[in-house]
């Protein structure tokens, strides 16, 4: 478990629920990945991400599905690809990727709080 922090620190990670607009294979980074191009609304606009959850989601069932993500984290290289937001998601019992996602459709650019 990691230190308790204040709430104001939690208040300074913004995590939004976007859209997946496109996603495809990630060939080249080192393990199993998916490029992701996410709408997060008009505010925000579309940013892309690098996800490892290709063990339960296929590029083509992913298009439509919203998913929670860190928008203000800086951009990220991930060899030839800038990975702009960290999609979320957490480990089942095998440790594969498991996303975060409303159950209920939500208007893009919902901050969670």
């Amino acid at each position: 478990m990691t230190p308790e922090i204040k709430f104001d620190d939690f208040l300074k990670v913004d995590m939004w629920v976007g859209t997946v607009i496109a996603a495809e294979p990630f060939p080249e980074a080192r393990k199993l990945a998916l490029k992701l191009t996410i709408d997060f609304g008009a505010e925000i606009g579309t940013r892309c991400s690098s996800a490892q959850i290709t063990k339960y989601y296929a590029p083509e069932i992913l298009v439509g599905t919203q998913v929670m993500a860190v928008i203000n984290f800086p951009p990220r290289q991930i060899g030839p690809f800038t990975s702009e937001v960290l999609t979320l998601g957490v480990p089942d019992e095998m440790g594969e990727v498991v996303l975060l996602r409303s159950t209920v459709p939500v208007p893009n650019g919902g901050r969670l709080f």
